[in-house]
């Protein structure tokens, strides 16, 4: 849908010029939010994306996990297939740069885990309506992940990020809530 690759390409131009003091803060108030909420507090087993430059850091995310006991589990994408497969992460020697300079699991050297286990997906996107709908990157990976998954899912994103509407395919899922800097909004 061109709409949809227009409204990702200005977003993500958005996220990319965004002045670094302005980042930090929304980034502070986004893990503040997520890591106060009662959905956080309830999962063991957390899956998570090693963000990308200009994205929301989840390094600081996944380390409060950790200090809190909880197991974080990091995708990796298989392009052939377009599927993503969570491998538990105890450290970020784990990781290694792969295609679009993106920081995924050595599969050789995790624990993979069943969708099933995981109490709480934090979903990537780049767009977002109140809906729970969203836009990434245009591979489809979550939305095929998303379906059959049995708990709860959640995305963090700025309020720069929402849209009033998100054109939405047959095969899109929405997360169960979103995170925005001054709210949890409950899908």
């Amino acid at each position: 849908m061109i709409e949809k690759a227009k409204l990702r390409k200005s977003a993500i131009e958005n996220l990319k010029n965004l002045p670094e003091v302005d980042r930090k803060r929304i980034e502070e108030k986004l893990r503040a939010q997520l890591l106060s909420s009662s959905l956080w507090s309830g999962a063991e087993t957390i899956g998570i994306t090693m963000a990308q430059e200009f994205e929301w850091s989840t390094k600081p995310i996944i380390q409060a996990a950790w200090e809190q006991n909880k197991k974080i589990c990091v995708p990796k994408c298989y392009p052939k297939e377009k599927k993503l497969t969570f491998f538990e992460l105890k450290s970020f020697d784990q990781l290694e740069v792969v295609y679009y300079n993106l920081l995924e699991p050595k599969p050789e050297m995790d624990k993979e885990i069943n969708k099933n286990s995981m109490d709480l997906l934090i979903v990537p996107g780049v767009v977002f309506d109140r809906n729970g709908y969203r836009i990434g990157f245009g591979g489809g990976y979550y939305d095929r992940f998303l379906k059959g998954y049995p708990n709860i899912s959640i995305s963090l994103c700025s309020k720069l990020q929402l849209e009033n509407h998100v054109p939405a395919e047959d095969f899109d899922i929405a997360v169960n809530y979103l995170i925005t800097e001054d709210e949890m909004i409950t899908i």
